[in-house]
């Protein structure tokens, strides 16, 4: 990431990351999500994807979810195993799966993290009081819901509604004439409006997070701040 003075467009700072501020700005956006529209009650927590979007996404959820009970689906045991010993030290109880239906079954707060281009769970496995934060479909080919599920929701919300037009589970919806854009709501008029957040465990609640700029230059602006910090 290249940081650069608003005023002059001088370069003030290369941020070699190599992907991992885009990693921590999408897993915080998975933690906001969780404390605005979550159930109060989270008996357990699924996770789809056990690469370290998966890893990660679980370890800032404990910031805003009080659940030690997890379930995380893989597409091979041995990459199920890397997980669950990479999350140990976060004391929480995990048990792994190949089969979407555990976690449709026992999880009413699941994020999907997985570049999958088709459907990971389906509509009528989806029970009441869930919330599904899915931040893998990041591109108009990429698809982890049933765009059905979308349908049923009370509420669906996009970091970004244009992107999410043009990208990501609510672009499908739409494409599949399961939503209409008066159906979508803005992330952040959920944060600022009571009215737009859960009000009951009985929602069905989905965020669709594809992924927004500002989320980057703000993360890239906190760590250049105390980079000149420390130096100074």
């Amino acid at each position: 990431m290249l940081v650069f003075k608003q005023k002059t467009g001088e370069l003030a700072c290369i941020l070699l990351d190599e992907g991992y501020l885009t990693n921590i700005r999408t897993v915080a956006a998975g933690a906001v999500v969780a404390k605005y529209l979550a159930p109060r009650n989270v008996r357990r927590v699924g996770i789809f994807g056990a690469g370290i979007q998966g890893k990660i996404q679980l370890e800032y959820l404990k910031s805003t979810v009080d659940c030690d009970d997890v379930i995380v689906w893989g597409i091979n045991q041995q990459e199920l195993n890397d997980y669950k010993k990479a999350v140990e030290p976060l004391g929480c109880h995990i048990q792994t799966t190949q089969d979407a239906e555990d976690i449709a079954a026992t999880c009413n707060l699941i994020v999907t993290a997985t570049p999958s281009k088709s459907p990971l769970l389906r509509a009528e496995q989806i029970r009441k009081g869930t919330h599904i934060t899915a931040v893998g479909s990041d591109t108009s080919e990429k698809q982890e819901l049933d765009s059905k599920i979308l349908q049923m929701a009370n509420i669906v919300a996009a970091d970004s509604i244009s992107q999410c037009q043009a990208r990501g589970e609510i672009f499908q919806a739409l494409k599949a004439d399961m939503i209409k854009n008066e159906n979508i709501v803005e992330l952040g008029n959920v944060i600022d409006k009571r009215e737009l957040q859960r009000s009951s465990d009985e929602q069905i609640t989905i965020a669709d997070l594809t992924g927004v700029a500002v989320q980057d230059i703000q993360i890239s602006k906190a760590v250049y701040e105390i980079l000149s910090h420390d130096e100074s």
